[in-house]
């Protein structure tokens, strides 16, 4: 068997081949354009993303099965069922325009609804609220709900309406609304309601791996989120078993087992790992740092550094540990504060202070935010004695020592570089009725925990981030 995977991404979309004999091959690549109307808004073209999708699946030609990769915090789109054409840019999970939609509902009261029902928080992050936004600011949206020609979803279901003529989406994806019951994995008529997004312009939620129709002759096999494709190509199957992924963002997954775990008091999101076929579903926990990659390029384009060796290794003791922290809220804080007023931050700064100084605590502070959420999930589930990673930090040394340090666990760097594309790659498989899968590439590092106060550096980090909580309000 020999499968096509396409993964789609918040800045661009790749595709990679996978065979029995675990042979897994990068094919195409292709970037598409950020758009921007307003502070706070982000938008990408839904027919430019179809079109990357569309030429990574042929630039292969003729496999047994595809499979999908969409960012769980996926674009949404709307558009005309008659025609297939979108009538708005797609809104980007960056993209805050709905906070204060989302904030008021908070006030309401209603979160504790979307917390039981759903597993999430109230956050423009999610998709509901922004798939509101389309009826009452497009016009033509109205007029197509009237002719039962609306069609609301994330950028999966949009993809597969057009490549297959089924509007469908998965359970991971169907899972970051805010409209899916955990307990039904259907859609929710109270959350529907809630957010004003009616029922009926919604796609059908099917399992993680199977069929999803065919494109060109071609059997799409699986549609999968990005986090929960990489959970799945790491090779994470027994509870407590525990990956993050640094890309963007860091986003950190731990498989729960076959129930649903409630983490709310804690901070942590309970979310569907994945469903294969008739079987049972997976449940995991969740928890997401919305900036990392993005503040380290961030730091770039102000100039406290220029090449990425510069920032592989420090002389000095752990920024931390010389009360100089940073805390990565330059988009606010997710998990487990749920925090869009907070702001990044410097603190601890003196005139002996340099700019290789601020880099050190930068890494420290994604790295510390990154075990604020594996403590928080720690409340809830025994997680294992290792912690797998991707994503371009992993490349890091001294980042990945930190981590080590901070977590006081090993860190495991996998074989392959691509999580999200294998796992999505192995799920199609699945859904194409394999029975056996190809083995998994060998770790490429170990990383042992040494002798640190991680106790001592996350309390001070601690202290950090409640000086930059809610500062956009002060």
């Amino acid at each position: 068997m020999r499968v096509i995977a396409v993964d789609q991404g918040t800045t661009g979309t790749k595709s990679f081949t996978l065979d029995d004999d675990g042979r897994f091959d990068a094919v195409a690549s292709f970037e598409h354009k950020q758009v921007y109307p307003q502070a706070g808004w982000v938008e990408h073209d839904a027919e430019e993303l179809l079109a990357h999708v569309t030429q990574a699946i042929e630039a292969e030609g003729a496999v047994d099965a595809i499979g999908i990769r969409q960012s769980r915090r996926n674009p949404v789109v709307a558009w005309d069922a008659a025609t297939g054409r979108p009538i708005h840019n797609a809104i980007v999970w960056q993209d805050d325009r709905t906070k204060d939609v989302t904030a008021k509902l908070k006030a309401d009261g209603v979160e504790e609804v979307t917390l039981k029902k759903a597993g999430l928080p109230l956050d423009p992050y999610f998709s509901a609220s922004k798939l509101r936004w389309f009826l009452d600011h497009v016009p033509d949206a109205k007029a197509l709900l009237k002719e039962r020609r609306l069609r609301l979803g994330t950028s999966d279901a949009f993809f597969l309406a057009r490549l297959t003529g089924q509007f469908v989406t998965d359970v991971t994806t169907a899972s970051r609304t805010s409209l899916m019951s955990l307990d039904t994995l259907g859609w929710d008529e109270d959350l529907c309601q809630l957010f004003g997004v009616p029922m009926e312009c919604l796609p059908e939620i099917k399992p993680t791996a199977g069929p999803f129709g065919a494109f060109k002759s071609m059997p799409i096999t699986a549609s999968v989120v990005d986090q929960q494709a990489a959970l799945f190509g790491h090779g994470c199957s027994k509870p407590g078993d525990a990956k993050i992924t640094f890309g963007t963002g860091a986003f950190a997954l731990a498989i729960a087992g076959g129930k649903r775990i409630d983490g709310s008091r804690f901070g942590i999101l309970p979310t569907v790992a994945w469903k294969i076929g008739k079987d049972a579903q997976s449940f995991a926990l969740d928890g997401g740092v919305y900036n990392a990659a993005s503040a380290i390029n961030w730091a770039r384009s102000l100039g406290l550094f220029s090449g990425y060796s510069e920032i592989a290794a420090f002389d000095a003791d752990a920024a931390i540990l010389r009360h100089l922290a940073f805390v990565p809220a330059l988009s606010g804080l997710a998990c487990p504060h749920w925090d869009r007023n907070a702001a990044g931050l410097w603190i601890g700064m003196g005139l002996d202070t340099t700019r290789h100084d601020m880099m050190q605590a930068l890494l420290e502070g994604v790295a510390l935010r990154a075990a604020e959420v594996m403590s928080a999930m720690a409340e809830l589930l025994p997680l294992g004695e290792s912690i797998s990673v991707d994503g371009g930090l992993s490349k890091n040394p001294y980042f990945l020592q930190f981590l080590a340090n901070a977590l006081q666990k090993t860190i495991v760097v996998p074989g392959s570089a691509e999580l999200t594309a294998l796992g999505t790659a192995r799920l199609a498989m699945l859904g194409a009725g394999a029975k056996t899968l190809p083995p998994l590439p060998q770790p490429k590092q170990k990383i042992a925990p040494r002798s640190f106060d991680a106790q001592a550096a996350r309390g001070i980090f601690s202290e950090a981030v409640s000086r930059a909580k809610n500062w956009k309000n002060v």
